[in-house]
């Protein structure tokens, strides 16, 4: 009884140490897409559009352009092209981390900053 559950418990840890999210972040390069995300106790909620090496984000009626530089498919770095202050002078690094069909996870910090934070964007077209 023992030798068949130590047997099962192997095989259940192998198959599950096998599994990988699936990441198609090609499919989120480009698009239209809202974020959602707390800010002190607000719900408030984004939405960007990427292209190419663009990224314009429309939050609260305005809108804020930024470079988008790819590192590989599944990572790029996102710039402001016209910061208002030293804060958004900062290159944040964004990493897709698994995808469904039409959203993505992603693990995002500033550049050089330890602190991650995760999200999710879906893509609205």
């Amino acid at each position: 009884m023992l030798k068949e559950f130590i047997v099962s418990f192997v095989l259940l840890l192998l198959l599950t140490s096998c599994y990988q999210p699936q990441r198609d972040c090609k499919a989120f390069k480009e698009g239209k897409f809202t974020f959602t995300t707390v800010i002190g106790d607000k719900e408030v909620s984004t939405t960007f559009v990427r292209s190419g090496a663009l990224e314009i984000d429309y939050f609260q009626g305005k809108s804020d352009s930024s470079s988008v530089r790819w590192i590989n498919d599944c990572e790029y770095v996102v710039k402001k092209m016209h910061p208002k202050n030293k804060a958004e002078e900062k290159s944040v690094h964004m990493k897709i981390l698994s995808t469904t069909d039409n959203s993505y996870t992603f693990e995002y910090n500033i550049v050089g900053d330890p602190k991650k934070s995760r999200g999710t964007a879906i893509k609205t077209n």
